[in-house]
């Protein structure tokens, strides 16, 4: 198993990244090879700093950042050895089979999809996002991809979403919803309603239409929608989360009563913290490519780079992409005969 690292791209610097590089590791002595991709000059003292002294490790020197304020189509034309591109063509050359990057997202997009393409039948890439509610975890997707898609595009982020689901997450028979603003199939847009009958063709638990105050009700497991609908609920959540235990944070320290009764709660709270982590899951796979790619954040830690690590590990090994291919396969024979409609009798 062979994994390239993007080390550049995140908030705090390469040595976060190699440090969560070094604890996955030493974890998984199933990674024959790690290609840490990013500038030599930085990379060799945090490697030092680090201890990171694996002879799995390789550095690839890369010349060039692909920054947050970059635009990720110019940027990539102008920083043609930035590490994001570096790293994408390590797979491209079949010298390894996944990425991880706490980098530019829309850069890893565009650049992943540009250079590796996607897998066959697959129109459009979609990012992947685990999100935890009180009695299950779904999968959001898009959550940021394609802003624009066209119902072909939802039928193939339900089947991808769903295939996830099953081998990463562990569920047998994930609940698949199509997001919408009412649960009727009648309701929301062109777009929705046609997709909906889409996702009636294919052999999916598929529930129909959800809600958004669905989404935390252990209703559904597989929650579809476009990426500009999607990373609005997934920005939404985070901030929401943060601004909840900000505002939980500050009354119960605002009198002593409070304080007391918060250390009764307090293994509550850090649970339900732990599970709302977002460096627990790593981060989001952009599922539909030639390849294995994870965006992680960019504030990541290690423990993000880490799970990321892990995450993309679990993907390789349950042979996501084989199983994605498959079932797109077969949908798309669906959608072209229900399009090309029933045989017509021939008269004598």
């Amino acid at each position: 198993m062979r994994i390239v690292v993007d080390v550049m791209g995140g908030d705090h610097g390469c040595g976060v990244v190699i440090e969560g590089v070094r604890q996955a590791l030493a974890q998984n002595d199933k990674i024959t090879t790690v290609f840490l991709v990013g500038n030599q000059a930085e990379i060799q003292p945090a490697i030092a700093a680090h201890k990171l002294r694996d002879p799995r490790v390789q550095v690839v020197h890369a010349s060039e950042v692909l920054t947050m304020e970059d635009k990720p189509i110019d940027g990539l034309r102008k920083k043609k050895d930035c590490s994001i591109a570096r790293a994408v063509d390590l797979i491209k050359e079949d010298k390894a089979e996944a990425l991880i990057s706490p980098g530019n997202t829309g850069g890893v997009v565009a650049a992943s999809t540009i250079k590796l393409r996607p897998l066959p039948g697959v129109d459009r890439p979609g990012i992947a996002t685990v999100i935890p509610a009180p009695e299950n975890y779904f999968v959001l997707l898009d959550a940021g991809a394609n802003v624009e898609c066209r119902p072909v595009h939802l039928a193939h982020y339900a089947i991808m979403g769903s295939v996830y689901s099953r081998e990463i997450l562990g569920y047998q028979r994930p609940r698949v919803g199509l997001l919408n603003v009412g649960t009727e199939e009648v309701k929301g847009n062109d777009l929705t309603q046609e997709a909906f009958k889409l996702c009636k063709q294919i052999d999916l638990n598929f529930i129909g239409n959800v809600e958004g105050h669905d989404l935390f009700e252990n209703r559904v497991d597989v929650v579809v929608c476009d990426g500009f609908v999607g990373n609005i609920v997934l920005k939404t959540c985070e901030s929401l989360a943060l601004g909840i235990f900000g505002w939980l944070r500050r009354e119960l320290k605002s009198s002593p009563k409070r304080i007391l009764g918060a250390l009764l709660v307090k293994g509550a709270l850090r649970t339900i913290k732990r599970r709302m982590d977002p460096d627990g899951y790593g981060g989001a796979p952009l599922l539909g490519l030639n390849g294995n790619v994870m965006i992680t954040h960019g504030s990541a830690r290690e423990r993000a780079i880490m799970n990321a690590i892990r995450v993309t590990s679990e993907s390789i090994q349950h042979h996501v992409n084989d199983l994605i291919c498959q079932e797109i396969a077969r949908a798309n024979e669906r959608f072209a005969a229900a399009k090309a409609g029933p045989p017509v009798a021939a008269y004598a």
